[in-house]
């Protein structure tokens, strides 16, 4: 049977598990021997919380009636023998719905309601505040019960248009846009803004975070949607009806929300068993279905090898049945394979990489050190060695000798405090701009042209202007640090000149990749602020929202590079900390074989063993760490969507276990 998007992303859960696990016995066999300084700690506390923590977000958008919600049912959830999300004709998801799971909070539905929208807290703020949601407990054991529970997502009430307009699904200026008017005069509205499902599905486990979108008159009208969850998506599928093509409200979803560059996008033509006619031959169905494909990928400007006809009931239909051959009819497997080389190879490779970059490094650190230290071991060899046959003046004379060697050695710690606050200084330079209060100085420049006119015309360009001065502030903080590179280089040369330390400079750190990050906000963003944007942009809160959220998604790439930034620092000053603490430490040994030779003739043959060994231990843990960074590489390389494909991917059982009956029972009702 063909791997599912679930047996792909299963594999891809079991590699981060499997990673996650070569990185816990490396940092364990680092700490055992007393070779984790603060600065590695932290990279492996970080490495291992992403791999283990980071989710995996694929966002869902379609106007109503496209099976959006059948088409996540087939994908994820067939296996579980029921619909997990409610789908039926019509409206069926009124608000954004996020499923996922954090085994931090209790299995259950979180509703946010649609009144917060008159507040002036974020979405992001309201996730902080629990007592701000109503919770209904979903009980695992009771299908039909978390079935009727999953089915508030549907909820709506009746407002007038005033109300309706202060809840932002109501603007007179765009009646296009707007929900059909009741024969009452009342308008139909959500209940909830916005709904999380805490649910132990294995896929969900695995950092999986479906996000499932309701049609545009909601997502216009929700600025940290279209701001904030869509972007992060790491892929986006937009569902179209195979029986209607793009219609106008698609496109206008597709021009507002979508149409920008995403890790990966995908385009479903659902519904193509609507299109069987049984006046038509087979023949003729399937030219009907290319002609779809086509006018959808030229009205879209995509490639037609983007635009993926299925089936999702007729697929969901197959998966719950056994029937091969209507799973092939559906054409969903095509998809899914679309979907698992599209997107999960590059989160492998993105993680694997940052995995094996850092652990080759921590090992080339170590290597340097087990080095000083077989180096030093070697020297003392030689000097008790040149002891044998001498008399205890002679040992008397080296031990005066180590004593005035360590006085001299300690001349150093002036030149080192002299280099660390030279290093501080630069260092707080190199940060300077990177901060939380210049970054909002910034973004301050282009709200005061937001909120300078009713109709802000020139945003986009304001906005333009700040994504380049933002690069601006990485540049520079990227020179800064490369001047911290030449400092260090100078001054280690000169260490390792005067008092024989071994000190290297690490390989200069490069942050300006993490420009492209910005390029992608501003991609994302810039759409915003257009003049099909421009009276919704005249909005005081959809202003103060759009700030907000621009802020807090270039918070986290200024942050990031201030992370790498400290990281790589820290550990440039761990290695002089670990050498100068060795020499230390090798000056007392020196010194006490000595003391002990002058005490006992026998001694010194004793000693040399005693260095002889410490040196074979080191060489000993070398070899240890070369095998599990060696091993770490060779996991971090597999590929999991080989393992997928070739062979059977050991399915995880869900945590609810549903009996026969009662599943096709859940089946039929749904």
């Amino acid at each position: 049977m063909m791997p599912t998007f679930a047996s792909h992303l299963d594999a891809l859960g079991q590699w981060r598990a499997d990673t996650d696990a070569k990185l816990a016995a490396l940092a364990r066999f680092a700490r055992e021997h007393d070779l984790l300084d603060d600065a590695s700690a932290e990279w492996f506390e970080a490495m291992r919380h992403r791999l283990s923590g980071e989710k995996l977000m694929v966002a869902f958008v379609a106007e109503f009636s496209r099976g959006k919600s059948e088409l996540i049912n087939a994908i994820f959830f067939s296996d579980k023998g029921r619909r997990m999300m409610p789908a039926s004709a019509g409206r069926t998801t009124m608000c954004p719905v996020e499923l996922g799971y954090d085994a931090h909070d209790p299995v259950g539905l979180s509703l946010l309601p649609i009144d917060t929208r008159l507040e002036a807290a974020s979405l992001a703020e309201y996730r902080r505040l629990p007592k701000e949601w109503t919770w209904i407990e979903l009980d695992l054991s009771n299908p039909e019960g978390m079935a009727k529970a999953l089915s508030e997502v549907m909820r709506t009430r009746m407002v007038s248009p005033e109300e309706a307009a202060r809840l932002g699904f109501w603007d007179p200026e765009r009646p296009e846009e707007n929900p059909p008017l009741q024969a009452d005069g009342s308008v139909e509205v959500p209940v909830w803004r916005h709904a999380r499902i805490n649910l132990p599905h294995p896929l969900l486990k695995r950092g999986l975070v479906v996000l499932d979108t309701p049609g545009l008159n909601a997502i216009g009208t929700e600025p940290e949607l279209t701001l904030g969850l869509l972007p992060q998506a790491h892929a986006t599928v937009f569902i179209l009806g195979a029986d209607t093509g793009v219609t106008k409200s698609d496109l206008s979803i597709w021009r507002d929300h979508l149409c920008g560059p995403a890790l990966a996008r995908f385009v479903a033509l659902n519904k193509i068993d609507s299109l069987v006619d049984p006046l038509s031959t087979p023949e003729q169905i399937e030219q009907t279905i290319v002609r779809q494909c086509e006018s959808v990928a030229q009205t879209l400007e995509i490639p037609t090898s983007h635009v993926f006809p299925i089936s999702a009931r007729q697929a969901l239909a197959a998966r719950l049945s056994g029937n091969r051959e209507g799973l092939g009819e559906s054409r969903l497997e095509t998809f899914e394979n679309a979907l698992s080389e599209g997107l999960l190879p590059r989160r492998r490779e993105t993680l694997g990489q940052a995995a094996v970059q850092g652990a080759q490094q921590f090992q080339q650190q170590l290597t340097r050190r087990f080095g000083e230290m077989r180096r030093l071991y070697a020297d003392q060899l030689h000097e008790l060695r040149g002891l044998r046959g001498k008399s205890s003046g002679k040992v008397q004379l080296m031990l005066q000798r180590v004593q005035a060697e360590a006085s001299e050695f300690e001349q150093c710690t002036a030149r080192l405090q002299a280099m660390r606050s030279v290093h501080a200084r630069m260092l707080r330079n190199a940060l300077h701009d990177l901060s939380a209060d210049r970054l909002r100085q910034e973004v301050d420049v282009l709200q005061q042209v937001l909120g300078g006119s009713w109709l802000p015309l020139g945003a986009k360009k304001s906005f333009i202007d700040l994504c380049g001065r933002l690069r601006d502030l990485i540049e520079q903080a990227q020179q800064r640090n490369d001047e911290i590179h030449a400092m260090l280089v100078a001054s280690y040369a000169k260490l390792n000149a005067e008092f024989g330390f071994s000190l290297v400079a690490d390989v200069p750190l490069d942050v300006r990749k993490y420009t492209e990050d910005l390029n992608l906000i501003e991609r994302n963003y810039v759409q915003y602020l257009g003049l099909s944007q421009a009276f919704r942009l005249a909005q005081p809160g959809f202003q103060e929202q759009f700030r907000r959220m621009l802020i807090s998604r270039l918070r986290v790439v200024f942050e990031t590079v201030s992370n790498d930034i400290e990281l790589w620092n820290k550990t440039a000053s761990a290695q002089v900390d670990s050498q100068l603490r060795e020499r230390r430490r090798n000056f007392k040994r020196r010194y006490e074989s000595l003391d002990r030779i002058q005490s006992a003739s026998n001694e010194l043959d004793n000693r040399v063993q005693e260095v002889q060994a410490q040196d074979e231990r080191v060489l000993q843990l070398q070899t240890r760490l070369g095998s599990l960074v060696d091993e770490l590489v060779k996991q971090a390389q597999t590929d999991t969507l080989s393992a997928a494909n070739g062979a059977d991917v050991q399915q995880v059982t869900l945590d609810l276990s549903l009996a026969s009956q009662s599943t096709s029972q859940s089946t039929a009702g749904a």
